[in-house]
């Protein structure tokens, strides 16, 4: 199963989801990184082992690591440590904000089982940032109740300075034992200085999916994440909102910042009957088309999808295939444009790992969404004043769409 990483949609919560998570990335990356390589020495490769291309390219490199082993004041220099800095270098260079170099100690970080660990602030998150970003607090959790807000970049962890550091691993640093508590550096738009939060963890219980009967007979569904119980979740809400007969259905993904590809499809093969969900292109090119499921419980009753900056991943996928089918309108803002994939691949002699953006989804029509996002069909903004007002706009246009229907 592959991960679009997002988000995962990924929270700060439940750990046993975590992991599934990101066991499912490394399995992508073991299976397409176990190549062997050369162990990196302080003298150039003989010519015979690489391309007079490559070694004409590479002659400043190895000029630059001779003269560092000659002329640096502090020897004898540490030749991994050179290593890895000229690893992560490359990474960097590609100017992909996704691609990256892990350590041997962030990579155990990032892959250590987290069995038994279901506590953290509970909140919602984004990683595909230079921060760990927050997505949305879960409603009633120490993270909403410490006052942080969707979009708050979380650039130091108890004191320590999260630049350079991937978003997954900052992730890693928040969980804890409930009771402790962890303090948060937040970067706030609007806001001039970076300002602290304490937050006191606590055992969260994670929804998935929500649901419920608006005024009017519609039906409203709000999606968190697209984690393993989400497709099962969902069914049962459509189960009991459908027997209600409502007259239209309300799909809210904002803030929801991913998951699983299949998961997905799932969910959107449940309002989509027929054709392609989304399309995977590789680097070479090559498209690879990922169909509709069949079954689907709300093939027929009219839809709205409402989406803002921090929808990502796979809820731009589902929402993507809906517009694209015209299945149903999208309103709110345009979303966050995470429309590539990533594969984690360890490297020899327990160097850590590389994450590389191996390909890239379209929405079904061949729209590009990353760095793009999806323009909605009827633009609506939700302010700091309507939130605080306890107003939403957002959905009521999508009722006022349904209702004109």
């Amino acid at each position: 199963m592959r991960i679009i990483k997002s988000k995962a949609m990924l929270y700060i919560a439940a750990g046993l989801m975590l992991w599934a998570l990101l066991a499912s990335a490394c399995s992508t990356g073991f299976a397409i990184g176990n190549r062997s390589a050369a162990t990196l020495t302080p003298t150039p490769p003989p010519v015979s082992e690489i391309s007079n291309q490559n070694n004409e390219l590479f002659a400043a490199f190895w000029q630059a690591w001779q003269l560092v082993h000659d002329k640096y004041v502090d020897q004898p220099v540490d030749d991994t440590a050179l290593m890895r800095g000229a690893i992560k270098g490359m990474l960097e260079a590609l100017g992909d904000e996704h691609s990256a170099y892990m350590d041997p100690f962030q990579y155990k970080d990032a892959t250590t089982s987290l069995q038994g660990e279901y506590e953290g602030i509970g909140a919602w998150v984004n990683t595909d940032g230079k921060f760990l970003t927050i997505s949305e607090p879960m409603p009633g959790s120490p993270a909403e109740k410490a006052g942080l807000k969707p979009g708050d970049q979380i650039i130091a962890i108890d004191g320590e300075d999260m630049t350079g550091i991937l978003p997954e691993l900052a992730r890693r640093k928040v969980l804890g034992t409930k009771g402790t508590t962890v303090a948060l550096t937040i970067l706030r738009d609007g806001v001039e200085q970076p300002f602290d939060v304490e937050v006191t963890r606590a055992s969260i219980s994670v929804p998935s999916v929500t649901s419920k009967m608006l005024e009017g007979d519609m039906a409203y569904i709000r999606v968190y994440t697209f984690g393993e119980t989400t497709t099962s979740e969902l069914r049962k809400a459509l189960d009991t909102l459908l027997a209600e007969k409502p007259l239209g259905l309300i799909l809210d993904l904002r803030n929801n910042g991913g998951g699983y590809l299949q998961t997905g499809i799932e969910v959107a093969s449940e309002f989509i009957d027929k054709g392609v969900i989304v399309i995977e292109e590789s680097g070479d090119g090559t498209r690879e088309n990922y169909e509709a499921l069949p079954g689907g419980k709300a093939i027929d009753i009219p839809m709205v999808v409402l989406v803002n900056k921090y929808s990502a991943s796979a809820s731009e996928i589902v929402a993507g295939a809906i517009q694209d089918h015209l299945r149903g309108k999208l309103v709110g803002e345009t979303t966050f444009g995470k429309g590539s994939v990533q594969s984690w691949i360890p490297l020899v002699d327990d160097q850590g790992a590389v994450r590389i953006t191996i390909a890239r989804w379209l929405t079904p029509n061949g729209r590009l969404i990353h760095k793009v996002g999806l323009t909605p069909d009827v633009e609506v903004a939700l302010t700091a004043e309507d939130t605080q007002a306890g107003k939403d706009p957002q959905l009521d246009k999508a009722v006022e769409l349904l209702t004109g229907q």
